[in-house]
């Protein structure tokens, strides 16, 4: 049976859950499963559009989510810029450039040498991102929704999904539901705070 929804939104005498990151940080092994569910995908892309294919981008996808582990404790978010995303990327592309290097005079699956003469001539191989980048970006934010969905009822959780991602209006969509707008807008509320609480700094 899914949680009350009361024990999620911080109610008075409710202690504030540990937030994913934190979890993760004391070495909670299911919150660690839960961090590479969410970003493995993200980092995969980033591999491939760095020219890393195949297995090589699995290997180097490991690879990262270990810097990640050992790193973690030093994650800070000091300057306005700072966000994990931006922390998991720079590591995944030092962990690219690595690859290339150690690779330098042996084919690859795609690239090949060609691959390693325009990673000579950037810096960064994920300098700039694109549209695809930017859609791979927003999954991370439906699958963090996942992680928090069977803490709502059906219709708690239709009206959070009908105004905060498909953009309809708490009034369009009250009757259909058979609540007030009132009740939409505290439902969509409730969803969104349960997601920050879970979510904390990785969404930040």
């Amino acid at each position: 049976m899914p949680p009350n929804e009361g024990d999620h939104t911080g109610g008075g005498d409710q202690a504030t859950p540990l937030s994913l990151l934190e979890r993760v940080r004391a070495r909670d092994a299911a919150a660690w499963s839960r961090l590479v569910a969410l970003y493995q995908p993200l980092v995969l892309y980033w591999c491939r559009r760095g020219g890393v294919r195949g297995p090589d981008a699995e290997d180097v996808a490991q690879e990262v989510f270990a810097g990640a582990a050992a790193g973690l404790d030093h994650f800070r978010r000091d300057q306005p810029g700072d966000t994990f995303t931006g922390w998991l990327r720079g590591i995944t592309r030092n962990l690219i450039l690595l690859h290339f290097r150690r690779n330098h005079g042996r084919p690859q699956a795609e690239g090949g040498s060609d691959a390693w003469q325009q990673l000579q001539n950037v810096s960064d191989p994920l300098a700039e991102a694109d549209a695809e980048e930017v859609a791979e970006m927003s999954q991370v934010y439906r699958r963090a929704l996942e992680l928090v969905r069977g803490d709502f009822e059906d219709g708690t959780w239709q009206a959070f999904w009908l105004t905060a991602i498909e953009g309809r209006t708490p009034a369009d969509v009250a009757g259909a539901l058979g609540m007030t707008p009132a009740a939409i807008r505290q439902a969509k509320s409730r969803v969104l705070r349960r997601l920050k609480q879970e979510m904390g700094e990785l969404l930040a």
